[in-house]
Protein backbone atom coordinates (compact mmCIF):
# COMPACT_ATOMS: atom_id res chain seq x y z
CA UNK A 1 0.00 0.00 0.00
CA UNK A 2 1.97 3.31 -1.14
CA UNK A 3 2.23 5.97 1.38
CA UNK A 4 -1.22 8.05 -0.07
CA UNK A 5 -3.57 4.98 0.97
CA UNK A 6 -1.83 4.51 4.03
CA UNK A 7 -2.10 8.18 5.11
CA UNK A 8 -5.82 7.84 4.27
CA UNK A 9 -6.23 4.56 6.52
CA UNK A 10 -4.09 5.90 9.43
CA UNK A 11 -6.23 9.07 9.43
CA UNK A 12 -9.43 8.08 9.59
CA UNK A 13 -8.32 5.05 11.99
CA UNK A 14 -6.89 7.62 14.63
CA UNK A 15 -10.25 9.87 13.93
CA UNK A 16 -12.70 7.89 14.61
CA UNK A 17 -11.04 5.98 17.29
CA UNK A 18 -10.60 9.68 19.02
CA UNK A 19 -14.37 10.74 18.80
CA UNK A 20 -15.31 7.14 19.75
CA UNK A 21 -13.78 7.98 22.98
CA UNK A 22 -16.06 10.79 23.55
CA UNK A 23 -19.36 9.14 22.17
CA UNK A 24 -18.60 5.91 24.46
CA UNK A 25 -18.73 8.48 27.15
CA UNK A 26 -22.34 9.97 26.30
CA UNK A 27 -24.02 6.97 24.61
CA UNK A 28 -26.71 6.35 26.61
CA UNK A 29 -26.54 9.74 28.38
CA UNK A 30 -27.86 12.67 25.54
CA UNK A 31 -31.14 13.45 24.90
CA UNK A 32 -32.40 13.54 21.20
CA UNK A 33 -34.22 16.55 19.03
CA UNK A 34 -36.33 15.97 16.22
CA UNK A 35 -34.86 16.84 12.89
CA UNK A 36 -37.08 18.68 9.51
CA UNK A 37 -37.11 15.09 8.65
CA UNK A 38 -38.26 13.41 11.29
CA UNK A 39 -34.56 12.18 12.16
CA UNK A 40 -32.94 12.58 15.82
CA UNK A 41 -30.15 14.16 16.47
CA UNK A 42 -28.27 15.18 19.82
CA UNK A 43 -25.21 17.40 20.71
CA UNK A 44 -22.92 14.24 20.29
CA UNK A 45 -23.65 13.89 16.67
CA UNK A 46 -22.97 17.94 16.13
CA UNK A 47 -19.88 17.29 18.32
CA UNK A 48 -18.45 14.51 16.40
CA UNK A 49 -19.02 16.09 12.91
CA UNK A 50 -17.07 19.08 13.95
CA UNK A 51 -14.21 17.09 15.11
CA UNK A 52 -14.29 15.04 12.10
CA UNK A 53 -14.23 18.03 9.34
CA UNK A 54 -11.67 19.88 11.69
CA UNK A 55 -9.25 16.60 11.39
CA UNK A 56 -10.10 16.39 7.50
CA UNK A 57 -9.23 20.38 6.90
CA UNK A 58 -5.96 19.80 8.84
CA UNK A 59 -4.68 16.97 6.85
CA UNK A 60 -6.09 17.18 3.50
CA UNK A 61 -6.85 21.07 3.20
CA UNK A 62 -7.49 20.70 -0.71
CA UNK A 63 -10.50 18.00 -0.11
CA UNK A 64 -14.13 18.35 0.37
CA UNK A 65 -16.37 17.74 3.10
CA UNK A 66 -20.34 16.42 2.77
CA UNK A 67 -21.90 15.92 6.16
CA UNK A 68 -25.40 14.80 7.23
CA UNK A 69 -24.88 17.64 10.19
CA UNK A 70 -23.20 20.91 8.34
CA UNK A 71 -22.18 20.99 4.68
CA UNK A 72 -25.25 19.20 2.45
CA UNK A 73 -23.97 20.69 -0.79
CA UNK A 74 -21.32 18.72 -2.64
CA UNK A 75 -18.35 20.95 -3.33
CA UNK A 76 -16.49 21.36 -6.60
CA UNK A 77 -13.36 19.35 -5.59
CA UNK A 78 -11.17 16.40 -7.13
CA UNK A 79 -11.28 14.59 -3.38
CA UNK A 80 -14.08 14.62 -1.09
CA UNK A 81 -15.25 13.24 2.67
CA UNK A 82 -18.85 11.87 2.93
CA UNK A 83 -19.28 11.96 6.56
CA UNK A 84 -21.81 10.89 9.01
CA UNK A 85 -20.66 11.37 12.80
CA UNK A 86 -23.08 9.10 14.36
CA UNK A 87 -25.09 6.32 12.24
CA UNK A 88 -27.87 4.94 14.38
CA UNK A 89 -28.55 7.92 16.79
CA UNK A 90 -31.86 6.48 17.92
CA UNK A 91 -29.99 3.70 19.03
CA UNK A 92 -27.24 5.69 20.43
CA UNK A 93 -29.66 7.78 22.59
CA UNK A 94 -31.62 4.92 23.58
CA UNK A 95 -28.64 2.85 24.92
CA UNK A 96 -28.77 0.45 22.33
CA UNK A 97 -24.89 -0.58 21.43
CA UNK A 98 -25.21 -0.67 17.32
CA UNK A 99 -23.90 2.51 16.23
CA UNK A 100 -21.07 3.75 13.68
CA UNK A 101 -18.70 6.60 12.79
CA UNK A 102 -19.01 6.58 9.01
CA UNK A 103 -16.48 7.75 6.27
CA UNK A 104 -16.05 7.56 2.27
CA UNK A 105 -13.69 9.19 0.36
CA UNK A 106 -14.66 10.00 -3.13
CA UNK A 107 -12.70 11.10 -6.19
CA UNK A 108 -14.49 12.71 -8.70
CA UNK A 109 -17.82 11.92 -6.83
CA UNK A 110 -17.62 8.26 -6.09
CA UNK A 111 -16.41 6.38 -3.21
CA UNK A 112 -13.09 4.56 -3.56
CA UNK A 113 -12.09 4.21 0.21
CA UNK A 114 -14.77 3.47 3.25
CA UNK A 115 -14.39 3.71 6.47
CA UNK A 116 -17.05 2.56 9.34
CA UNK A 117 -16.14 1.97 12.98
CA UNK A 118 -18.89 -0.21 15.36
CA UNK A 119 -17.52 1.50 18.91
CA UNK A 120 -19.53 -0.47 21.06
CA UNK A 121 -18.75 -3.98 18.93
CA UNK A 122 -15.01 -2.87 18.74
CA UNK A 123 -15.79 -3.67 15.26
CA UNK A 124 -13.56 -1.28 12.44
CA UNK A 125 -14.69 -2.42 8.58
CA UNK A 126 -12.72 -0.99 5.76
CA UNK A 127 -12.13 -1.01 2.03
CA UNK A 128 -10.92 -0.36 -0.88
CA UNK A 129 -12.89 -0.11 -4.41
CA UNK A 130 -11.17 1.34 -7.54
CA UNK A 131 -14.09 0.88 -9.99
CA UNK A 132 -13.52 2.99 -13.05
CA UNK A 133 -11.44 5.82 -11.55
CA UNK A 134 -8.42 4.43 -12.94
CA UNK A 135 -6.23 4.87 -10.15
CA UNK A 136 -3.58 2.84 -8.30
CA UNK A 137 -4.80 1.44 -5.47
CA UNK A 138 -5.25 -1.33 -3.07
CA UNK A 139 -8.03 -3.77 -3.10
CA UNK A 140 -10.34 -5.71 -0.48
CA UNK A 141 -12.73 -5.22 2.55
CA UNK A 142 -11.36 -5.88 6.09
CA UNK A 143 -12.85 -6.47 9.52
CA UNK A 144 -10.60 -5.06 12.27
CA UNK A 145 -8.06 -5.65 9.28
CA UNK A 146 -8.58 -9.29 8.84
CA UNK A 147 -9.82 -9.71 5.03
CA UNK A 148 -13.34 -10.60 5.01
CA UNK A 149 -16.27 -12.15 1.94
CA UNK A 150 -19.49 -11.72 1.42
CA UNK A 151 -21.31 -15.07 1.71
CA UNK A 152 -21.69 -17.77 -0.94
CA UNK A 153 -24.69 -19.73 0.87
CA UNK A 154 -27.93 -19.90 -0.51
CA UNK A 155 -31.15 -17.96 1.47
CA UNK A 156 -32.73 -20.14 4.03
CA UNK A 157 -34.50 -19.90 6.96
CA UNK A 158 -31.61 -20.05 9.03
CA UNK A 159 -29.83 -17.16 7.68
CA UNK A 160 -30.10 -13.37 8.46
CA UNK A 161 -32.01 -10.50 5.67
CA UNK A 162 -31.71 -7.16 7.19
CA UNK A 163 -34.43 -4.60 6.91
CA UNK A 164 -35.14 -0.57 7.78
CA UNK A 165 -38.36 0.49 9.57
CA UNK A 166 -39.48 1.46 6.31
CA UNK A 167 -39.51 -1.59 3.90
CA UNK A 168 -41.46 -4.07 6.08
CA UNK A 169 -43.56 -4.14 3.19
CA UNK A 170 -41.21 -7.06 2.04
CA UNK A 171 -42.28 -9.18 4.48
CA UNK A 172 -44.88 -11.51 2.28
CA UNK A 173 -45.54 -15.27 2.47
CA UNK A 174 -42.43 -16.89 1.54
CA UNK A 175 -39.32 -14.95 2.47
CA UNK A 176 -37.21 -16.77 2.35
CA UNK A 177 -34.92 -15.90 5.37
CA UNK A 178 -34.69 -14.91 8.93
CA UNK A 179 -35.57 -10.90 9.64
CA UNK A 180 -33.40 -8.64 11.35
CA UNK A 181 -34.02 -5.29 12.02
CA UNK A 182 -30.56 -3.32 13.29
CA UNK A 183 -31.26 0.38 12.90
CA UNK A 184 -28.37 1.25 11.47
CA UNK A 185 -28.02 1.81 7.77
CA UNK A 186 -24.25 1.08 7.32
CA UNK A 187 -23.85 -1.80 9.75
CA UNK A 188 -27.13 -3.18 7.45
CA UNK A 189 -25.64 -3.71 4.25
CA UNK A 190 -21.74 -4.20 6.19
CA UNK A 191 -23.01 -7.35 7.77
CA UNK A 192 -23.43 -8.93 4.23
CA UNK A 193 -19.92 -7.92 3.40
CA UNK A 194 -18.65 -9.98 6.33
CA UNK A 195 -20.65 -12.64 5.69
CA UNK A 196 -23.36 -12.80 8.93
CA UNK A 197 -26.33 -11.82 6.23
CA UNK A 198 -27.29 -12.60 2.55
CA UNK A 199 -29.23 -9.32 2.33
CA UNK A 200 -30.49 -5.76 3.58
CA UNK A 201 -32.89 -3.22 2.40
CA UNK A 202 -32.65 0.20 3.43
CA UNK A 203 -35.66 2.19 1.76
CA UNK A 204 -34.58 6.04 2.63
CA UNK A 205 -30.72 5.89 3.42
CA UNK A 206 -28.65 9.30 2.48
CA UNK A 207 -25.65 9.90 0.69
CA UNK A 208 -23.91 9.81 4.16
CA UNK A 209 -25.61 6.60 5.00
CA UNK A 210 -24.10 4.58 2.47
CA UNK A 211 -21.21 6.43 0.95
CA UNK A 212 -18.50 4.18 3.48
CA UNK A 213 -20.47 0.73 2.87
CA UNK A 214 -20.93 1.19 -0.30
CA UNK A 215 -17.27 0.45 -0.88
CA UNK A 216 -16.73 -1.91 1.35
CA UNK A 217 -19.80 -4.00 0.24
CA UNK A 218 -18.73 -4.31 -2.91
CA UNK A 219 -14.87 -5.14 -2.39
CA UNK A 220 -16.36 -7.87 -0.45
CA UNK A 221 -17.80 -9.40 -3.22
CA UNK A 222 -21.38 -8.14 -2.38
CA UNK A 223 -24.01 -6.22 -4.82
CA UNK A 224 -25.28 -3.17 -4.60
CA UNK A 225 -28.25 -2.79 -5.95
CA UNK A 226 -30.22 0.91 -6.26
CA UNK A 227 -33.84 0.68 -6.47
CA UNK A 228 -34.50 4.01 -7.37
CA UNK A 229 -31.66 6.49 -8.07
CA UNK A 230 -27.96 5.64 -8.71
CA UNK A 231 -26.00 7.53 -5.74
CA UNK A 232 -22.91 8.14 -7.59
CA UNK A 233 -20.84 9.97 -8.96
CA UNK A 234 -22.14 12.65 -6.80
CA UNK A 235 -22.66 16.07 -8.60
CA UNK A 236 -20.51 19.22 -8.05
CA UNK A 237 -23.15 21.95 -6.27
CA UNK A 238 -26.21 19.76 -5.61
CA UNK A 239 -27.60 19.65 -2.27
CA UNK A 240 -28.19 16.13 -0.93
CA UNK A 241 -30.04 17.08 2.18
CA UNK A 242 -33.28 16.07 0.95
CA UNK A 243 -32.29 12.94 -1.48
CA UNK A 244 -32.61 9.03 -0.95
CA UNK A 245 -31.22 6.33 -2.38
CA UNK A 246 -33.56 2.92 -2.13
CA UNK A 247 -31.17 0.02 -1.64
CA UNK A 248 -30.76 -3.58 -2.63
CA UNK A 249 -27.58 -5.13 -1.11
CA UNK A 250 -27.38 -9.22 -1.42
CA UNK A 251 -24.07 -11.17 -0.67
CA UNK A 252 -24.16 -12.18 -4.60
CA UNK A 253 -25.34 -11.31 -7.90
CA UNK A 254 -27.61 -14.48 -8.21
CA UNK A 255 -29.56 -13.91 -5.13
CA UNK A 256 -30.85 -10.53 -6.61
CA UNK A 257 -33.54 -12.68 -8.97
CA UNK A 258 -34.82 -13.90 -5.26
CA UNK A 259 -35.42 -11.12 -3.68
CA UNK A 260 -36.65 -8.56 -6.50
CA UNK A 261 -40.07 -10.65 -6.15
CA UNK A 262 -40.67 -9.57 -2.56
CA UNK A 263 -39.81 -5.73 -3.95
CA UNK A 264 -42.64 -4.74 -5.45
CA UNK A 265 -44.81 -2.92 -2.58
CA UNK A 266 -41.73 -1.15 -1.79
CA UNK A 267 -41.09 -0.20 -5.25
CA UNK A 268 -44.68 1.63 -5.53
CA UNK A 269 -43.90 3.23 -2.25
CA UNK A 270 -40.60 5.08 -3.30
CA UNK A 271 -41.17 6.01 -6.74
Amino acid sequence: MNDFWTTILDFAQTTTTRVAQQLMQDFGQVQASQKADGSLVTQADKWADQEIEEGITAHFPGHGILSEESNKVFPVTEWCWVIDPLDGTTNFARGLPIWSISMGLLYHGTPVFGYVYVPPLAQTFHGFWVGSSGLTMPSGAFVNHKLIHSSGDAPSKNHFFNLCSRSTSVIQPGFPCKIRMLGVASYNFLTVAAGAAVGGIEATPKVWDIAGAWVIVQAAGGSWISLHNEPFPLLSGEDYSDRSFPTLVVSRPELVAVFTPFLESLRKNIN
